[in-house]
């Protein structure tokens, strides 16, 4: 019976790594944009502290990237929209507002499906920019 083909047979070829500042500009990417997502949700609301506030907001949001950047392993395609962009999305709604319940802080459903919506389009949106400048280079570079 023959064996089925391992990720790293020659019948399937390993996708090579991106470079390592690929990596930490993806990842910084993400970062930056849950902290503006929290900036933008604490002005809305008018409430002071606004550097710690920020970070109070933004940190179940920050550790559910984090955990989602490690549990994907997201380092190998931290540009591509699926699964990198998906699951960090997604793992960054979930996992922020479960540490947000069992911190005390407030979960209710408005706020979930604005958080859910808000990084979705934040951390999918700048991997589809990416995306899209990344084809008109391709085009534009000669044969």
């Amino acid at each position: 019976m023959p064996s089925p083909a391992s990720p790293h047979s020659p019948a399937t070829p390993a996708r090579p790594a991106p470079p390592a500042h690929t990596t930490v500009l993806a990842a910084a990417a993400d970062a930056v944009l849950i902290l503006v997502f929290a900036a933008i949700g604490r002005d809305a609301h008018q409430r002071g502290e606004i550097v710690i506030g920020v970070l109070a907001t933004a940190w179940p949001f920050l550790a559910g990237a984090a955990i989602a950047w490690l549990a994907l392993r997201l380092w190998r395609t931290p540009l591509a929209l699926w699964p990198a962009g998906v699951g960090v999305w997604l793992g960054t709604a979930a996992v922020g507002m479960l540490l947000r319940a069992l911190t005390g802080q407030v979960v209710v459903l408005p706020f979930v499906i604005v958080a859910l919506l808000s990084v979705g389009v934040f951390l999918l949106g700048w991997r589809l920019l990416a995306a899209a400048v990344r084809r008109l280079r391709a085009r534009r570079r000669p044969a």
